[in-house]
């Protein structure tokens, strides 16, 4: 157990570090976008008003309001401060509502679109790059093209391609949009219904991406084991086929693990852009409306709360590797 502390030990201090680094980021890139946001929402409060004084008091409220006329440390100090509390402060661009309160609603929509699409292509790429691998023949030559063109893809392309297809020349699909545009959310068969329509392009969209690249993974990890001096010996010794490829592909496995780690972490950018293309009521479109009306509030907690769910499932990942790949095991006990 003593090694084991100095392993998680050190994942434990990299994971603080790049959660620190990651805070600085979150706060301080938004406040490099150019334009004045409380000049703006001081244009909508006073239109109209013709005396001068009167908009500049209306400004300088606004700016003791946000905190934006304070320095730059102080801010950051009271950013920390309110976010340990969940308070994000109000959304300069749909002022008064609150940061966490829009968040509240689109991030439930985002973890119900983007986990099971990874988890689901993450399973799909590793059975189909094994089956590839040991069957070898004609199903690898089908498979090998097709994943390679879906893993080079960018996901707005995918997502494209399949709303050309499915939404405007086939039309079984609907083109944007988290539910119907005429109903309200209520729990009926009607409204889970368009939901559950609404949540099929999007969902594959991200998982066909995902599937490329773990069955090209898995196919090659696959092939080097399946070739390894241990898997000539034991059919030299006759143990039986099944007994040796269940452990091939138990080993092949271990660094997919660190793929779904990284599949993960393309919710920032790849597969949050699909909820962008389809007008997904998540935080990808939350995010470009944010980036859209240099809303500095609604940006860095998106990205902070985006950022924080990537490093705890890597962390989570880092942890599980440790207990179920014996190399790592080796190295603590040693």
């Amino acid at each position: 157990m003593k090694g084991y502390r100095k392993y998680f030990g050190k994942k434990i201090i990299w994971f603080l570090i790049t959660f620190v680094a990651a805070i600085l980021l979150n706060f301080i890139l938004p406040r490099l976008m150019p334009g004045d946001p409380v000049a703006a929402i001081t244009a909508k409060s006073a239109q109209g008003m013709t005396d001068a004084s009167a908009a500049k008091e209306i400004y300088n409220h606004y700016a003791e309001q946000f905190g934006t006329n304070k320095p730059m440390y102080v801010q950051f100090f009271t950013y920390c401060k309110n976010a340990v509390r969940g308070d994000f402060g109000l959304s300069f661009s749909q002022y008064p509502r609150k940061v966490s309160d829009i968040i509240g609603s689109a991030l439930p929509w985002t973890l119900a679109l983007q986990f099971p699409a990874i988890i689901v292509g993450w399973i799909i790429g590793n059975v189909l790059g094994a089956l590839a691998a040991y069957i070898r023949k004609g199903f690898d030559r089908v498979l090998m093209p097709v994943t390679l063109f879906f893993s080079s893809l960018p996901a707005f392309g995918l997502a494209v391609i399949l709303m050309i297809i499915f939404a405007i020349k086939l039309k079984v699909a609907p083109i944007s949009g988290g539910y119907g545009y005429d109903l309200i959310p209520q729990f009926s068969w009607q409204f889970v219904s368009s939901v559950i329509a609404h949540y099929q392009l999007p969902f594959w969209s991200i998982v066909l991406i995902s599937i490329g690249g773990q069955a090209i993974g898995m196919r090659s990890m696959s092939i080097y084991e399946l070739n390894a001096d241990y898997v000539k010996y034991s059919r030299f010794l006759g143990i039986k086929d099944r007994k040796i490829v269940g452990y091939v592909f138990r080993n092949a496995m271990l660094p997919q693990i660190t793929g779904l780690a990284l599949s993960i972490g393309t919710m920032v950018g790849g597969a949050l852009v699909s909820e962008v293309i389809f007008s997904y009521p998540g935080l990808g479109s939350t995010i470009l409306k944010a980036v859209s009306n240099s809303d500095y509030p609604l940006l860095s907690a998106t990205t902070l709360i985006i950022t924080i769910m990537v490093l705890l499932a890597s962390f989570i990942v880092d942890i599980v590797y440790g207990f179920i790949d014996p190399r790592v095991k080796a190295a603590q006990f040693d």
